[in-house]
């Protein structure tokens, strides 16, 4: 559904709305589906009125409906919000858009000539691609935290499972929203959540403490979504059961940082190690062959995994508890 196809009724009733350009080629669902937490994620919602979302803002939850328009001369974004957090989403829609991330130093003739192929024909397919920002560090690293030391499919069953108990209904956003849409749990309601529900939900000791520490500075927390990514990085590791994998992966979505690489996951320097060399390597080896490209890593990690490649199978196939470090 484009902008046009919008039934006039939907913004006319949005509690706050906003029309969006991104000066350029953009593709909507490719620049936010990295937020969502699989095809069952029940905060996240790619309908055939939009791309939809739930969360929590200073303000209060909200309800986002994000509409691309399909004239290629001059895409743009219709916004639409609803909820006690309507104004602040509609507020942050831009970054979280792709608005502060900038390619141009990736897109340069002379850069481009030092990268490998695999990545300058993905980055010619994909120029509508941003690096989204959501700014909502909570919201990021709960579930990141889940999915440490475990399979993505575990992982999510047990976000899915925890939010359908926890999760609140999202703010009512007329018919065309999709049914069933939540919002994640405050801080507060996570903590409240009792050790035989974590147990419920699949999720090990290990795991729920480290969202148990890591929500009690919840305040502090949130705080870092307006320092650099790496500061951010940094402190966050401060809490026990937090590690590099996971700030990795939180500020990706955070901040868009385009530099920050995943280190410990267990097939990622395997999989960018066979598409540089055709050999696998290790995270060492990983953040050797990437050296060459400061402050892009992220950049060239996203263009080999939009490129099509597929690693061979090496070995055995991993056991559910052998998925990733935190």
């Amino acid at each position: 559904m484009t902008i046009a196809d919008v039934p006039a009724g939907l913004a006319a009733a949005a509690d706050a709305s906003l029309r969006w350009h991104p000066g350029g080629p953009y593709n909507l669902l490719q620049t936010v589906g990295t937020l969502m937490r699989g095809a069952g994620d029940p905060t996240f919602a790619a309908a055939p009125g939009g791309v939809w979302m739930s969360f929590t803002t200073a303000a209060g939850p909200a309800t986002l409906c994000l509409t691309l328009s399909e004239d290629p001369r001059e895409p743009a974004v219709d916004v639409q919000a609803w909820g006690p957090g309507a104004e602040a989403a509609v507020a942050a829609a831009p970054r979280l858009l792709g608005s502060d991330d900038d390619w141009s130093a990736f897109d340069c003739p002379e850069f481009h000539a030092t990268l490998p192929r695999i990545v300058v024909e993905a980055r010619r397919r994909n120029l509508a691609l941003r690096l989204p920002a959501t700014g909502r560090m909570v919201d990021s690293l709960v579930p990141t935290v889940l999915e440490q030391k475990v399979t993505v499919i575990e992982a999510r069953r047990g976000y899915r499972y925890l939010m359908y108990r926890f999760g609140t209904p999202a703010p009512a956003a007329g018919t065309a929203a999709p049914a069933g849409l939540l919002v994640q749990p405050t801080p507060e309601q996570w903590l409240r959540i009792p050790s035989w529900e974590w147990h419920k939900a699949g999720v090990g000791p290990q795991r729920s403490a480290t969202v148990m520490r890591a929500l009690r500075s919840a305040v502090a927390l949130e705080r870092l979504a307006g320092v650099t990514a790496a500061e951010a990085s940094a402190k966050m590791q401060t809490i026990p059961g937090i590690g590099i994998w996971t700030t990795a992966e939180v500020v990706q979505r955070t901040h868009g940082c385009p530099d920050s690489i995943a280190v410990g996951d267990y097939h990622l320097a395997a999989y960018v190690g066979a598409a540089l060399t055709g050999r696998r390597t290790d995270d060492a080896g990983m953040l050797r062959l990437l050296a060459p490209w400061p402050g892009h890593r992220q950049r060239v990690v996203r263009m080999i995994g939009l490129s099509g490649f597929r690693k061979p199978t090496f070995g055995p196939r991993m056991t559910i508890q052998d998925h990733r470090r935190h």
